[in-house]
């Protein structure tokens, strides 16, 4: 087992993998920008050390100078976290060629799967089932508007890089996809460096649901069920929970097992996530896989009892996993929710200084953050500041305890997302289990405007 590891990723990820280096007794590393000279992991890690400047291009972003207080230091391997360079594969390879161990799986993984075109390729030619649409980048707007008309409107406008909804867009018509093109080609360019686009047909009233897989360096794949994700805001997650009140046990298992079938056929090793749509009459599809660690995993820990981050590091310490399929056993109902400083009648971020914060406590009750009081919120990254997690024997305890707990949030000097949450947690809908992806504007579109508190 490694003796102390660098964690290239700022927040509350970073304060999370920290404290399980802590349990396991690993030194670690913090990297940090100007901006986040006085951030909570950089006062939790054993040793911490400026990047750059406040920009993710001049600090989390800068490959080399991450790798070169790598080396400094004497860490033996780099957990990326999530997002940043998570799915970089020239960063896992620099890693290598450095003599250190990225924590995750091989280079050549991360590229083929950083491409959903080459992903949805190679998922068909494992049989596992995609959503009907292209398997080849769109040269320009004319092409796109021919496929369109093939495959059949309405249909989503897809950017093959990068996630986040950046560079998405459904389209209904041949104007409307005319109007989006460049603009999504453009966003996806500036964001990831990459304006590749394809189109899939967009499939109606779909839910949004993930499997996730831990696999060992020697062949050994397993499923820990499923996180429903399909609350979304702009195609951003803002609710997961575990498991999912959809699914039958026959489904469950037809999904788990077609997840560690896509994850073997590609050679997976560590934690990884295999996202699907699933359509009214729970045919599922492949979306896309994450080959990091997910925002939403904390969900999956609580219903399992599985430390995810303990395991991404033994695994890629080599060790084999002790447990196999029929060990899995879930447990209760878990529900998660992403705290953004944002204004809740605009959704726009909401920088500033936090003058208080208090979380709220008890039984069932999990916070993941990456603030504290005084802590100043800037505008360089995105704006979620906490994750709130509960648990209940059953998704209607779960449910009564997130709207407590997020009543009990007392935050001054910013805005948040709190109000929708609380929305969410008190809709008729969501209780009832109608959480298809369109739930927001479907049920919540005018709710944050009403003046909850």
């Amino acid at each position: 087992m490694f003796q102390k590891i660098l964690i290239a990723n700022r927040g509350e990820i970073a304060a999370r993998i920290i404290r399980t280096c802590r349990s396991m007794g690993i030194k670690t590393v913090a990297v940090y920008s100007e901006a986040d000279m006085e951030a909570p992991h950089v006062k939790m890690a054993d040793e911490a050390y400026l990047l750059g400047g406040p920009r993710v291009a001049e600090s989390y972003l800068n490959m080399e100078k991450i790798i070169e207080i790598a080396k400094s230091s004497g860490v033996g391997a780099i957990h990326p976290g999530y997002g940043l360079l998570s799915e970089n594969a020239v960063f896992a390879e620099k890693c290598i060629e450095s003599g250190i161990v990225f924590v995750g799986p091989s280079p050549n993984v991360i590229a083929r799967m950083g491409s959903k075109i080459e992903a949805r390729r190679v998922m068909e030619g494992a049989g596992v089932p995609v959503v009907p649409g292209l398997f080849h980048p769109l040269l320009d707007v004319e092409e796109a508007v021919q496929s369109a008309r093939a495959i059949g409107y309405p249909v989503m406008l897809k950017a093959s890089a990068g996630g986040g909804g950046i560079g998405m867009q459904i389209v209904h018509s041949e104007n409307e996809i005319r109007k989006a093109f460049a603009g999504n080609q453009k966003r996806a360019n500036d964001f990831f460096g990459d304006g590749a686009m394809y189109l899939e047909k967009f499939v109606a009233n779909p839910r949004h649901i993930e499997i996730q897989i831990l696999a060992d360096n020697q062949g050994n794949t397993v499923y820990l069920g499923e996180r429903e994700c399909s609350i979304q805001r702009r195609h951003q997650k803002v609710l997961e929970e575990a498991p999912s009140m959809f699914l039958d046990p026959l489904t469950r298992q037809k999904m788990g097992e077609t997840a560690v079938r896509a994850a073997q056929t590609i050679g997976y090793s560590n934690a990884g996530t295999v996202e699907f749509l699933v359509d009214e009459n729970k045919q599922f599809y492949f979306l896309e896989m994450n080959t990091r660690i997910q925002v939403e995993h904390p969900v999956t820990e609580e219903i399992t009892g599985i430390d995810l981050i303990e395991w991404q590091l033994r695994i890629a310490s080599d060790e084999s996993l002790p447990f196999c399929q029929e060990d899995i056993k879930l447990e209760g109902h878990a529900i998660e929710v992403r705290i953004y400083a944002e204004d809740p009648k605009t959704f726009f971020p909401s920088p500033g200084k936090i003058t208080k914060w208090v979380t709220p406590q008890g039984s069932g009750i999990r916070n993941e953050v990456a603030v504290s009081e005084q802590s100043v919120v800037t505008p360089f990254y995105d704006p979620m500041i906490a994750k709130l997690v509960v648990k209940g024997n059953n998704r209607a305890e779960a449910i009564e305890r997130l709207k407590q707990a997020l009543q009990d949030y007392q935050v001054e000097g910013i805005k948040t997302n709190i109000p929708m949450l609380l929305a969410v947690a008190k809709s008729e809908a969501f209780r009832a289990g109608d959480t298809t992806t369109d739930f927001v504007a479907r049920y919540l579109q005018e709710a944050p405007r009403k003046g909850r508190k």
